[in-house]
């Protein structure tokens, strides 16, 4: 079902971009060689500046936490399979990264301000990466960073207003400081292509 409504959003956000996401760029992208299929001109209405409050409290703009080459990812800390199954794979990715003199940063935003505090958020980061860093926020701050990268929340309803699930969107987003956006990761992507594919990006920064 979240595989479902993830395409759904794309569709609908490509129809928002004018259908320019399926649209090269032509000889001006300096990233057009690191991309898996052909990456809009689009590109840059994807992303942007938001305000959120970080796993230990503190309230932090997009300038604060991308700092160095960074992997995005909408999720919810009591998701039951998606999210720590994407979640690991892009720490992996990250492991990955390292190992090769990369330094990139694993960022998980919260669609779930209700139930991830930021104390949540810190035990479930530390268990997926030392370095990983968790975002959340008032309902208005997650709903406007979650718009800004076109992706898609909702939650179920249900009689127990402390056990739901919420349907997500689930594409983890590479982006560079000062750069913004460059590209998008789906859930068959292995650790592996994930790194070469960030490996490069960066190289070609």
């Amino acid at each position: 079902m979240i595989r479902n409504i993830a395409i759904i959003a794309v569709i609908v956000a490509i129809g928002g971009l004018g259908a320019t996401w399926l649209l090269s760029r032509g000889g001006d992208d300096k990233f057009a060689q690191c991309r898996a299929g052909s990456v809009a001109g689009g590109a840059a209405s994807i992303g942007g500046p938001f305000e959120l409050v970080d796993e230990d409290g503190i309230t932090v703009t997009d300038k604060d936490v991308f700092t160095e080459p960074s992997i995005v990812y909408f999720g919810y800390t009591f998701c039951p399979d998606v999210c720590p199954m994407d979640t690991t794979r892009n720490a992996e990715a990250v492991t990955l990264l390292e190992d090769r003199g990369v330094m990139v940063k694993p960022v998980f935003i919260s669609i779930d301000p209700a139930r991830d505090t930021p104390e949540s958020l810190k035990d479930f980061t530390d268990v997926m990466h030392p370095r990983m860093v968790g975002l959340t926020g008032t309902r208005e701050q997650v709903k406007s960073a979650s718009q800004a990268y076109r992706t898609y929340f909702k939650k179920q309803e249900g009689d127990d207003p402390d056990y739901y699930l919420v349907d997500h969107s689930t594409y983890s987003y590479l982006v560079f400081p000062e750069v913004g956006f460059v590209d998008f990761f789906k859930r068959d992507e292995s650790p592996e292509q994930m790194a070469n594919r960030i490996g490069c990006f960066v190289e070609k920064m």
